[in-house]
């Protein structure tokens, strides 16, 4: 496996490359591969690696999985600079956000519950799919204002969606750069109405990504495959919101013997138990074919 990371030619000041784990579990071998990347590309190039905790479910969070990721962070060697971001501490930074786009006309309160799109999906036969699956029907999409204020009144729970088209109708066509694939061009219709706010958690994982890259001065988004397509939403938004675009280096993800991803969900080893067998940092590198 080759240890070098694609790249693209440096913008104007220093490089800062960050790494963003859910604290929702302990770091894996997938994990550890994405860390060292980052950090890598940061050091190479005289730039800053941060470490962002995206901890804005909080059904799910727990202190102690913080704890752990600082943990194996350091056992790898990883050096990131204070202070390390929580989600979590800026929801205002969101809400602003939320704000903006709503005052441009681009949300709409989406009162659906998970069965009910289910329903709508299997009703229609022929549902529009994207990268994860069908995409929303838009049941709530042209409700009349009037209906809208109601439902909201009577307490009925609603998600905010993103209105896509009429938000493409605002920028116009929009591309992004990205190391392996080249100019791609933005198509975030692919991905459809997609949720930017719930009641529970009043922002999600593409908002506030979008936000705190910009915020953080992120100038090289240096994440997995599997969040490729997640990219025409966030280009969307930062045009929306006027933000800067970063450069994305999308790298492959790690399987297991049976060439399964590597996910908490799936039980990959974490790397404290790998570490309780014995590993140490060089067996790590040597796994993932990073060796210094």
């Amino acid at each position: 496996m080759s240890a070098a990371m694609p790249s693209l030619p440096s913008a104007s000041g220093s490089v800062v490359t960050r790494f963003a784990p859910s604290p929702t579990g302990r770091l894996h071998l997938g994990h550890a591969y994405s860390a060292l990347l980052n950090a890598r590309y940061a050091a190479a190039r005289g730039g800053r690696f941060l470490l962002r905790i995206e901890d804005i479910d909080a059904t799910r969070c727990r202190p102690e999985f913080i704890a752990g990721i600082c943990e194996d962070l350091a056992w790898l060697g990883l050096v990131w600079e204070e202070p390390v971001r929580r989600q979590s501490a800026h929801m205002a930074d969101y809400r602003q956000a939320l704000d903006r786009l709503s005052a441009l006309g681009l949300l709409y309160p989406c009162f659906c519950t998970r069965r009910d799109i289910a329903a709508e999906v299997a009703r229609s036969g022929a549902a529009p799919h994207g990268p994860d699956g069908p995409l929303y029907p838009g049941l709530c999409k042209h409700l009349g204002e009037s209906e809208r204020q109601e439902r909201m009144a009577s307490g009925v729970p609603y998600a905010l969606r993103l209105h896509v088209d009429r938000a493409l109708a605002l920028t116009g066509p929009l591309v992004w750069e990205d190391a392996q694939a080249g100019v791609v061009a933005a198509d975030p219709l692919s991905l459809g109405d997609v949720v930017l706010a719930r009641k529970e958690t009043p922002t999600s994982y593409h908002l506030a990504v979008t936000v705190d890259d910009a915020l953080q001065g992120v100038t090289d988004v240096i994440r997995g495959q599997d969040l490729f397509h997640a990219t025409h939403i966030h280009r969307l938004l930062q045009a929306l919101l006027g933000l800067p675009t970063p450069r994305y280096h999308h790298h492959r993800l790690l399987t297991d013997e049976n060439g399964q991803r590597l996910a908490k969900r799936a039980g990959a080893p974490a790397l404290a138990d790998l570490r309780a067998q014995g590993w140490m940092r060089a067996d790590v590198l040597r796994r993932l074919g990073l060796e210094a």
